[in-house]
């Protein structure tokens, strides 16, 4: 404890002063020496190091575990793959149960056989049960040569489950009682099949168009296939107006295997073996963007599944007798018309109907009705439907079903589109921004006669939803029937009355529509701006609803259009201000008489007649834009550019798929991790054994274990200067 710069004379010296043995004996001496020598040479006290105990040793093993753990379990999994992995994904072949390499023709197929039955009936080798089943099925399977083909190139051995059959039936039994040939072989003539074979050539004329694709992968030497053949036919009808069909038989092999799967091997295969589905979306021409089916084979399921995956097309839901009013009618815009479905089988509607709801959704709405004799009744009173099938089209309030009546399966797309097209519109149909153009109410568009038709007119007739409106909607459309129709017992004075209006209609320009006067305020308030227009247009504010009956006139100035000089604008806002002006003058007249049909009818004809006659004003102006009245749905071009949740998860599967299919079936993967189970080993191994190098550097003043070092040798001396009596002990000792 004393300072090491004191010399054993000096401490001597020391002990006098305090009153002990002037005299340090050799062993307090060395003691001190000691203590001196190891704090000058720090590097003494390892040579004197003392053994470690168990718990340093321990530790040590612990770290050395550590270490070398990824290499342990890099190593673990090598084991794993080679031992169970690969056992389970290359099972023996039907080639080495009877003893022959891979790939034997049929004639050394049926000498293996031959050889092994002569060996039993030798009695040399008495043969397993279930060693007989094996031998069997490999033979007779790798002797059909379409079952051999489809072997060797795709793996495809569909009949395997009859091993186990087989084995089940036969437990404990004699191989001599087992009933042979153990698979049964189905017709490959492709005439009784009876369905459309697509070859390599056909194949390519398939993608001349824009139109998608379904194509079935089968083998006529297969079982499933052929069990297939009824549903394909069905899938193939109800396909045939919206999608190309067709079926390719594996013996177009580079076709074949160019639409297959690959495995990690290189080996094409079909995961859920044959037949095969396989899609090809609008416009995609090329594998990479094929389409494979993974469901159930069955004509609803494969329809649904490529109506709806492939194509985008809406389903279309069925309803029942309470809820067709709640959940149908009474959601469904009421411009539209209602077109409803009554099926005796509730199996899904056809792609066809989905395609046509797709084209019309903003003309009608779809529903399906399953028919239940209980309920005939209820529906002869609602839409007067008797029997199903039969399809009704609800019109305007008021107006009588459209009622079809059909035999099963008499629908086809031809039929149902003719009628699409007749009903599409309601009886008096409403002035909305798609149908504008169409009526020949829109300025900025011609009239329904033709483009060379120079002055036309609509009759208008506006409101909100009310009984009032729906009133005057039926007035209007029985104006329309009264002018369209020619009636004998008309006296001369009427004929003449309503000729103008007559001969409009009928030539084509004039038109009767309705326009929803809440929902289309400001192009209403543009045609009726009055003091009372606020109960026709915009909100409704009090109990009263007032319907306005108004006519336009439209007007084109062709020899002004014709004469016009292209002059360039002087300025942006001219060349706006021009841009927005349309194109035919509009005068407008308001009808403020009585509701009899006979004075409206004269009215509008009065109006026509002026319009044709008389010389009015071209006056242009610039006329408010009709507000969409149906949001986009989600299954429409501008949606569908965004992948649906059904792509999604596919894409995902897949990606999930192959990388299982890279562990499982890749026979790199055992030798792989054993490589980097060892090369980790080593490379561990190799930084543990090298010594660490000192560092010749002279140490910093400033470091910190300088630092601890000065603060601790400092305390020592402060421990000498006050610890006699430990310092005597030493001395006596």
């Amino acid at each position: 404890l004393l300072p090491l710069s004191l010399s054993p004379v000096a401490c001597a010296n020391i002990f006098s002063n305090i009153g002990l043995n002037a005299s340090p004996t050799p062993k307090a001496t060395l003691a001190l020496t000691h203590r001196r020598q190891t704090h000058r040479h720090p590097s003494l006290l390892s040579t004197m190091a003392t053994p470690a105990p168990p718990a340093a040793t321990s530790s040590s093993m612990a770290s050395t575990f550590r270490a070398y753990s990824i290499p342990l379990i890099l190593f673990a999994a090598a084991m794993f793959f080679q031992l169970f992995v690969i056992p389970k994904s290359f099972p023996p072949s039907n080639y080495d149960i009877l003893g022959i390499k891979m790939y034997s023709s049929i004639e050394e197929v049926r000498e293996a056989y031959e050889n092994i039955s002569s060996a039993w009936n030798s009695g040399e080798r008495a043969p397993v049960t279930l060693d007989f089943i094996k031998i069997q099925y490999a033979y007779e399977l790798l002797t059909n040569p379409l079952w051999k083909r489809n072997y060797d190139i795709f793996g495809i051995d569909e009949q395997i489950d009859v091993i186990e059959k087989v084995k089940e039936q036969y437990a404990g039994e004699s191989f001599s009682k087992i009933e042979l040939p153990l698979l049964d072989s189905v017709s490959s003539d492709i005439q009784d099949h009876d369905l459309t074979v697509i070859t390599s050539k056909d194949f390519q004329t398939m993608f001349q168009g824009n139109m998608p694709a379904l194509i079935q992968l089968c083998s006529f030497g297969s079982k499933s296939c052929d069990k297939f053949s009824d549903a394909w036919k069905k899938i193939a009808a109800l396909l045939g107006s919206v999608a190309n069909t067709g079926l390719l038989e594996l013996g177009e092999l580079q076709l074949a295997t160019h639409l297959a799967e690959r495995k990690p091997t290189g080996q094409p295969f079909f995961r859920n073996g044959i037949p095969s589905l396989v899609a090809f979306p609008p416009g995609c021409k090329t594998s990479n963007c094929l389409v494979r089916y993974e469901g159930e084979l069955s004509v609803d399921s494969v329809t649904d599944w490529f109506a709806t995956t492939i194509l985008g097309l809406p389903r279309i839901l069925y309803y029942s007798k309470e809820s067709l009013g709640q959940k149908f009618l009474a959601k469904v815009s009421l411009h539209k018309v209602k077109v409803i479905f009554f099926s005796k089988t509730g199996e899904r509607a056809a792609p066809f109907i989905r395609q046509a709801a797709k084209n019309y959704w903003t003309h009608a709405s779809f529903a399906f009705v399953l028919w239940r004799e209980e309920e005939s009744t209820f529906w002869f009173n609602s839409f007067e439907v008797e029997s199903a099938p039969a399809i009704v089209f609800l019109k305007d309030p008021g107006v009588k079903p459209v009622l079809y009546i059909f035999y099963a399966g008499s629908v086809n797309n031809s039929w149902f589109l003719k009628i699409m097209e007749q009903n599409k519109q309601q009886e008096l149909p409403q002035l909305r921004s798609t149908t504008s153009m169409a009526l020949g109410c829109d300025p900025r568009g011609y009239s329904r006669a033709g483009h060379h038709t120079v002055t036309w007119y609509c009759a208008v007739i506006a409101g909100r939803h009310s009984p009032e409106l729906s009133t005057m909607r039926g007035t209007m459309r029985r104006v329309e029937e009264i002018l369209s129709n020619e009636v004998e017992s008309r006296s001369a004075d009427e004929e003449q009355s309503i000729a103008p209006a007559a001969g409009a209609l009928k030539s084509k320009r004039l038109t009767f529509a309705w326009l929803d006067g809440e929902a289309q305020k400001k192009y209403c308030l543009f045609f009726l701006q009055s003091e009372t227009s606020h109960e026709t247009c915009g909100e409704r504010t009090d109990m009263t609803d007032v319907p306005q009956l108004y006519i336009v006139r439209y007007k084109r100035n062709v020899t002004e259009e014709g004469d016009k000089p292209k002059e360039k604008p002087k300025s942006i806002w001219d060349a706006v201000q021009d841009q927005e002006l349309d194109p035919a003058s509009q005068l407008v007249a308001k009808y403020n008489g009585s509701n009899e049909i006979p004075e409206i009818m004269k009215w509008i004809s009065q109006i026509i007649k002026d319009g044709d006659s008389r010389d009015l004003p071209h006056y242009r102006t610039r006329t408010p834009h009709l507000v969409p009245e149906d949001s986009e749905p989600i299954w429409s071009a501008g949606v569908q550019s965004i992948p649906s949740t059904n792509m999604i998860k596919q894409s995902i599967r897949g990606i999930l798929r192959g990388f299982y299919d890279r562990i499982r079936g890749d026979p790199r993967i055992g030798p792989i991790l054993l490589l980097a189970a060892l090369m980790s080993f080593g490379t561990i191994w190799l930084r543990r054994s090298q010594a660490t190098p000192v560092s010749n550097q002279p140490s910093q003043p400033n470091s910190k274990v300088n630092i601890r070092r000065r603060r601790r040798r400092r305390k020592e001396i402060r421990t000498d200067q006050f610890s006699y009596p430990l310092l005597q002990l030493l001395v006596l000792e």
